[in-house]
């Protein structure tokens, strides 16, 4: 196996990523001051900014599910518990102990099995509950016994958006952990990283694609 620069992420895979993350920060700093734990913007504002980040949000998703089964990169989300337990333990204690990180990334899988679960785990589940609610309540008027319910579709849709701002700090916590801010940031700008390629691949890319590698 050779250690190579690889173009990883793609232009397409680069801007959903900074902008989800620029509508998730909006959606949060909006529907936390919708419900009363802060008052920077008028309420009518805050609902504003709110719905149009969500239906923003809404779009780009609907954009990346399509580009992910048209591409095959859903496969690089596919849960696997081999090295599961390893990179687990990695961060919990070795990283701590200036350890090497147990994964290296390869060119048909750039998550570890601990990123892919995470990921997986927010599309299937938590995104899901945060947007069925969301709707709910947005819709409430349009449904009977609104007033009885609309409480339990707050909770849980507040409940939710915490759990996703959790995920935010731990994801940026992350960036300062093992390499430097700027290895971890960089593919993300650039789109290349560090991966491990058989030299099949390695031939591959140099012969076929050698604007991938460097």
């Amino acid at each position: 196996m050779t250690t190579r620069r690889v173009l990883l992420f793609s232009r397409f895979e680069r801007f959903w990523h900074w902008a989800q993350m620029a509508l998730i920060f909006l959606l949060l700093f909006s529907g936390f001051d919708i419900h009363g734990f802060y008052d920077v913007i008028d309420f009518k504002r805050a609902v504003d900014w709110h719905t149009m980040a969500a239906i923003a949000l809404g779009v780009l998703w609907i954009f990346a599910i399509f580009w992910h089964l048209t591409t095959g990169t859903w496969r690089h989300y596919v849960p696997t518990t081999k090295g599961l337990w390893r990179v687990a333990r990695f961060y919990a204690y070795g990283i701590f102990k200036g350890e090497r990180h147990p994964y290296r990334k390869a060119y048909w899988r750039k998550h570890n099995p601990l990123q892919a679960l995470t990921y997986l785990a927010l599309k299937l589940f938590l995104f899901p509950m945060i947007w069925i609610s969301g709707l709910f309540y947005l819709f409430a008027g349009l449904w009977r016994g609104a007033g009885e319910s609309l409480m339990w579709v707050a909770l849980i849709h507040t409940a939710a958006a915490f759990a996703i701002a959790v995920f935010v700090i731990a994801h940026v916590y992350m960036l300062t952990a093992g390499h430097s801010f700027k290895e971890h940031v960089m593919p993300m700008i650039n789109g290349f990283d560090e991966v491990e390629l058989t030299p099949e691949e390695e031939a591959y890319l140099e012969q076929d694609e050698p604007n991938q590698i460097r």
